[in-house]
């Protein structure tokens, strides 16, 4: 019904000259409200606005909108590369946090390795002070492991009891053989 006034209005070319020039001025008072990144952010809101701000403005000209879309947003190359750069910066503060922490908890790992290890210490050197027995305990467990070592080996190993520090164990040993039988620590030990 409004057609013919449209065409006298505004001409045959009314969809070149009118909506033109009615999406930026829309386009540009909804933008405005925005920062670059809400704009990204806040895309749907954005599009929503300026569809009914531009239907509305597009009335005035007897021209009706079903729908209006919002396909590209571009910035300058100097934003994009600012906004890059917030980026590339965040990540590298996220790693640089992440490093300290790691190297907090291999501090609290290290503190408590040496606290468990001088606990351990102490326990020994208690041991030693109040059971004389525990040293020949301890040679008689590291004369065990070595060999076992030297018999999954495939190689023929001689060694002396000197070598093994079961000076100790030679020694307890030697001493109950003596009382048992004499002699038999030179075959033992030779």
């Amino acid at each position: 019904e409004k057609l013919p006034e449209m065409y006298r209005t505004l001409g045959l070319d009314y969809d070149e000259r009118v909506l033109p020039s009615i999406a930026n001025e829309t386009l540009k008072s909804v933008i405005a409200q925005y920062n670059a990144i809400e704009l990204i952010t806040k895309r749907e809101q954005v599009s929503t606005q300026v569809r009914n701000r531009l239907q509305e403005r597009a009335k005035d000209f007897f021209v009706t909108l079903d729908d209006v879309s919002i396909t590209h947003l571009a910035f300058s190359p100097q934003f994009t590369a600012a906004v890059e750069s917030k980026q590339v910066a965040q990540q590298e503060a996220e790693r640089s946090k992440w490093v300290v922490e790691k190297a907090l908890e291999e501090k609290k790992s290290i503190v408590i390795q040496a606290q468990g290890e001088a606990e351990a210490a102490k326990m020994i050197a208690s041991a030693i002070a109040n059971n004389p027995g525990f040293i020949e305990l301890r040679e008689i467990q590291y004369a065990k492991e070595v060999a076992e070592t030297i018999a999954q080996s495939n190689f023929k190993v001689y060694l002396s009891s000197d070598v093994l520090l079961m000076s100790g164990l030679a020694k307890s040993l030697g001493q109950v053989a003596l009382k048992k039988k004499p002699g038999v620590l030179s075959s033992l030990f030779g």
